[in-house]
């Protein structure tokens, strides 16, 4: 209806996780959250990522790229380990510690920045020939 297809979401659903990568790896706040330090930490990065609009973002990104089955058993996969690290979240940042955890961060930002680059690359050309 508004004559978008699936390579034009891949390539805004890329921008997306680029920022969010960004955001990941230089510390600096694109997309505001409250002021709750602890919120601040697992919010933000959990919960629009697991079932806010970077999920559908993502989505539709990797359906240019991949079958339906394969996103759909990725997705299974997914939730199970993310249910496994929110269910042992205490225990996680009790072992790794403030320092860790921002390790941690800045490491899966930079793997966010690479999918969102992967993505975009994938996926740019086909929508400037496809004028």
């Amino acid at each position: 209806m508004l004559g978008l297809d699936v390579k034009s979401f891949a390539v805004a659903g890329s921008i997306v996780i680029f920022i969010l990568g960004l955001e990941m790896v230089l510390g600096i706040e694109f997309f505001k959250s409250d002021g709750d330090v602890k919120a601040s930490t697992v919010v933000p990065l959990a919960f629009p990522l697991i079932a806010g609009s970077g999920t559908l973002t993502t989505i539709m990104s990797l359906k240019a790229n991949y079958g339906v089955y394969t996103i759909l058993i990725a997705i299974v996969l997914n939730l199970v380990v993310i249910y496994t690290v929110l269910k042992s979240l205490s225990g996680i940042s009790k072992l790794l510690g403030p320092s860790g955890l921002i390790a941690i961060r800045k490491f899966f930002g930079v793997i966010l920045l690479a999918i969102s680059v992967k993505i975009f690359a994938a996926n740019a050309a086909g929508l400037l020939s496809h004028q």
